[in-house]
Order: C-alpha cells, then sequence, then structure tokens
C-alpha cells in the first residue's frame, strides 16, 4: 500500500510564485517531506480499514442475524445494514468538527477505538438471554459511527498535499476504500472454512466462528492502526503550493512557516459539489440494490445463481474501480479535473440509457405463487435479503422469473444480458471517476483552512445516498418496473449535468479564485 504515494511523492513540492520572495525560497526539508508523507500512508491505511469493516461482514449478516435472535425478520436486517450508513453519517461532522481544533490524533484515535469496541460488542451478541438483534444493531451502528472518521482522513490529505499532488493522493485514498470493500467479502470468505461451529473460549465466552472471525480480524488490525496513529501520525500542513503551513488545529512556535491566507470560501461550488457527489453514490447504491433483482426477474436465474453472478459483476467492478481510480491519477494531469467529472457523469448516463428495455421480447412470467427474488413492495431490508439467504436451500424447486404480482412483468420488455453488462462496464468507469473527482475539487475549492467540518457534511451526504438510494429504487422498480426506474436515474443523471455546467467556472481552487496560483 505504500507504493501508492510514491508518484504523488514525485510532485513538485513548490507552485507558482514569484522569485526572490521570502515564499518561494522556502523549500520543505527532506525531514518534513518524508513525515509528511509517512502520515498520509497511515491514513490511507486507515481508509482501507474502514471499508473492510463494513465489507467484512456484509455476506454473513443475515445468517448470523437468523442464528441469535429468531424473532429478526426482513425488516429488522434493513435497519441492521442501514445502522452503519446512519452512524456514519452523524458522526462525519462531528469528527470533522473536531479536527478543526484539535490534533488529527485525537478524533482518528477515539473513532477507531469506538469501532474496536463495536466488533467486540458483534463478537459478544450472541451472550444475552434476549433481545440479541438489538445488539447487534448497536454494534453495526457504532461500527459506522467509528467509520466517520473518513472525514478527518479526507481533510487531513486534502490538507497536507499541494494542489499538484492532491489528485493523485485522494485518487491513491479512494483505492485503498475500493480495495477494502473488494477484500472484506474475500476474508469473510477465508473464514467460512471454519464454520458456523468454531470453537468457544469457555472462560471469556467467546465463540471463533465463520461469524466473528471476520470482526476479530477487525479488532486485531483496529488496534495495529491505533498504535501507528499514535506513533507514526504527524500534523503537518501545506498550502496550495506546497509550502508548509503553521497548522489552526496544531500550535507550534515555528517562524519559518507560511501563514494560513484568509479568504472567503464559495459556498455556492461548496453546496452544488455536495450535491454532486450525493448524487454519484445514490446512483451507484441504486445499481448495487436493482441488480440482484433485475437478474432474477429477466434472466429467471434461481437465488443461487444471482448471488453467484452478481457476486462476480460487482467484485469485477470493484477491480475496474482501482483501474480507473489509477488512471485517473495520469489522465487528470492532462485533461482539466471537471471535464473528466462531466466526462464521468456522461458516460453513467449513457450505462443507464443503454440499460432501458426495449424491443419486442418479454421475459419469462412466474405465475406460481412463491416469495420470490424481487424487491418487495415495503421494507428496505427485504431488498437485499436474498444476499443473505442460505445456500442450503433446494432452490432447483423454486419457480423463476418475473412474478405477476408484478404487473409490469406482462408488458415490459427484457433486459438483454448484453445490455446489463455493458451498462455494468460503464457504470464501473464513470462512478469512480466521479467519485474522486467530487471530493478532489471540493477540498480544493475549500482551500487551506482546515477542512475537518465540510469534509464531514461531505461524508454525511454520501452517507444520506447510501441510505435513500435503496430505498428509492425499491419503491419505483416494484410499482413501475425497470423502464420507469431506470428512466427516472437518467433523469436525475441529466438534471445532475445540468448543475454540473451551471456551476463549472466556480469550481476552481480556493488560490486560483484568489488569484494567488494561476489556473
Amino acid at each position: 500500500m505504500a507504493s501508492l504515494g510514491s508518484e504523488a511523492e514525485r510532485e513538485p513540492l513548490l507552485g507558482s510564485g514569484s522569485p526572490g520572495s521570502r515564499e518561494w525560497d522556502m523549500v520543505e526539508t527532506q525531514e518534513l517531506y518524508k513525515s509528511r508523507w509517512r502520515s498520509i500512508r497511515i491514513l490511507y491505511l486507515t481508509m482501507f480499514l474502514s471499508s473492510v469493516g463494513f465489507s467484512i461482514v456484509i455476506m454473513s449478516i443475515w445468517s448470523y442475524l437468523q442464528k441469535i435472535d429468531q424473532t429478526a425478520d426482513a425488516s429488522f436486517l434493513g435497519w441492521v445494514i442501514a445502522s452503519f450508513s446512519l452512524g456514519q453519517m452523524v458522526a462525519s461532522p462531528l469528527f470533522g468538527l473536531w479536527s478543526n481544533y484539535r490534533p488529527r490524533k485525537e478524533p482518528l484515535i477515539v473513532s477507531i477505538f469506538i469501532s474496536v469496541a463495536a466488533n467486540c460488542l458483534y463478537a459478544y451478541v450472541h451472550v444475552p438471554a434476549a433481545h440479541n438483534k438489538y445488539y447487534m444493531l448497536i454494534a453495526r451502528g457504532l461500527v459506522g459511527f467509528g467509520a466517520g472518521n473518513v472525514a478527518v482522513v479526507r481533510s487531513y490529505i486534502a490538507g497536507a498535499t499541494s494542489l499538484q499532488e492532491r489528485t493523485s493522493a485522494m485518487a491513491n485514498t479512494s483505492t485503498c476504500q475500493a480495495l477494502g470493500f473488494i477484500l472484506g467479502p474475500v476474508f469473510q470468505t477465508c473464514f467460512a472454512l471454519i464454520g458456523e461451529n468454531g470453537v468457544t473460549w469457555d472462560p471469556i465466552k467467546l465463540q471463533i466462528n465463520m461469524y466473528t472471525a471476520p470482526v476479530l480480524l477487525g479488532i486485531f488490525l483496529g488496534i495495529l492502526n491505533i498504535i501507528l496513529i499514535f506513533f507514526i501520525l504527524r500534523e503537518h500542513r501545506v498550502d496550495d503550493s506546497g509550502r508548509q503551513c503553521k497548522s489552526v488545529n496544531f500550535r507550534e512556535e515555528n517562524t519559518d512557516e507560511v501563514q494560513i491566507p484568509g479568504g472567503c470560501i464559495d459556498q455556492v461550488a461548496v453546496v452544488a459539489t455536495n450535491i454532486l457527489f450525493f448524487v454519484v453514490l445514490f446512483i451507484f447504491a441504486l445499481f448495487e440494490t436493482i441488480l440482484t433483482p433485475l437478474t432474477m426477474d429477466m434472466y429467471a436465474w434461481t437465488q443461487e445463481q444471482a448471488v453467484l453472478y452478481d457476486g462476480i459483476i460487482l467484485a469485477a467492478l470493484g477491480v475496474e474501480a482501482v483501474v480507473v481510480f489509477m488512471g485517473v491519477k495520469l489522465l487528470s494531469k492532462k485533461i482539466d479535473e471537471r471535464a473528466i467529472l462531466l466526462g464521468g457523469l456522461v458516460v453513467v448516463w449513457v450505462g443507464f440509457f443503454i440499460l432501458l428495455p426495449w424491443g419486442n421480447q418479454f421475459p419469462k412470467v412466474q405465475w406460481e405463487d412463491l416469495h420470490n427474488s424481487s424487491i418487495p413492495n415495503t421494507t428496505f431490508g427485504e431488498i437485499i435479503i436474498d444476499l443473505w439467504s442460505s445456500l442450503r436451500e433446494d432452490h432447483s424447486q423454486q419457480p423463476t422469473g418475473c412474478p405477476i404480482e408484478q404487473a409490469w412483468c406482462l408488458y415490459t420488455p427484457v433486459i438483454h444480458l448484453a445490455q446489463l453488462l455493458t451498462a455494468a462496464v460503464l457504470v464501473g468507469v464513470g462512478y469512480p471517476a466521479c467519485n474522486v473527482m467530487s471530493y478532489t475539487l471540493y477540498s480544493k475549492v475549500l482551500g487551506p483552512k482546515p477542512q475537518g467540518m465540510y469534509m464531514g457534511w461531505l461524508s454525511a451526504s454520501g452517507s444520506a445516498a447510501r441510505i435513500l438510494g435503496p430505498v428509492f429504487i425499491s419503491h419505483v422498480y416494484t410499482y413501475l418496473g425497470p423502464r420507469w426506474a431506470l428512466s427516472l436515474v437518467c433523469g436525475i443523471v441529466v438534471l445532475t449535468i445540468s448543475l454540473m455546467g451551471a456551476v463549472y467556472r466556480r469550481l476552481v481552487a480556493f488560490s486560483v479564485r484568489c488569484g494567488r496560483i494561476q489556473e
């Protein structure tokens, strides 16, 4: 993971300035340079572990919930899944505000400690005699609350990199986050070899099985992360040209540092970027949600086939995202970052437009009354329940196809597999490009002042998108079908592209807008 920073580290440390001036003559020492990038690499690891904390139990959480509490249903599963994003949405602005006025070590260590404690609770949710499902709900909510430190991570990296280094560093951050989401389920799969029963350590009532082993690994990695942050992370802040600045939240007497310049942040650009980021995550969240029921309805896949094939598709998208993040680092050196964001939105729109149902061929209709895989009418939990249903059931006896309860099955053309795969590839290109460009531009618009609170609001908007996206698509897809659902998504993207066009000229770096650096 350390190699991710190598390209960013080769960027010039000084931007444009006035030769002969005192600011021009100040060059970052080699010691400060190495310390700064060591600290950034530690935060790459923190971002990776934060995403692993979400994904490492996601494929087993439904089975574990059923095992520890027979009263838990799909509706409650929805709350358990959503609690992570809810916790993160609440915590991000709080940790961000904290990091503005105190050393960033404090909110980082506290947030990771909360995640470690929450994982300990998750490992012991089987112990209470009753209400086990509520202990799991609290545990996942606290893990999400701890994951609110992503605002601190992004704020630190934004403040510790120059404009020229920023895009590369942010792309590395996104890469680490994507790798965490990819490798989390892989870790879970490896721990499945332990089995449901596993072993029990009676003196402390600890069960080590396929459900608890992942969080025990998370506890170990969290403690390791705390140690690394405590001993290695140092406070660093540079201005947009790469000169060392006096950190507002860490006072230290050093007359050689450049003072952080004053100025007014463009609030219109700030609000617009938050909206753009919300829409980007909203669209990808609903794409993930609709994938399983769509493939089961359109291609008459069994539950087992859908979990397997859709899992392969999502894993491939994760790998594609890593490649795109790396490509964006190179592309941003030649193309305006705003153009990359706009191009990413256009690619996403093309992907969803291609996914629209066309033609005269219709999906196989499921006439039998059964518990099918389509998105149910009420709860968020039922949207994703099929991903966690036990594969030990005999799926060969279950009827397949588009259930007759969804009236649109009778008149909506089938979405061909080629359409789906093409759309997935395009969304897999557009989403990561939009993701990294959104908060890269956001950090540049905010300028060299502490960005913790602002980054907290950006993270909160992303968490809200991950909650609302599945709820939105579940109802529209169930009642109106994929044609209406995908058309509305296309409309949302068009409106977002229009917003991007309206604020295009305002999405410039703080120092550029203030005339300190030429664009």
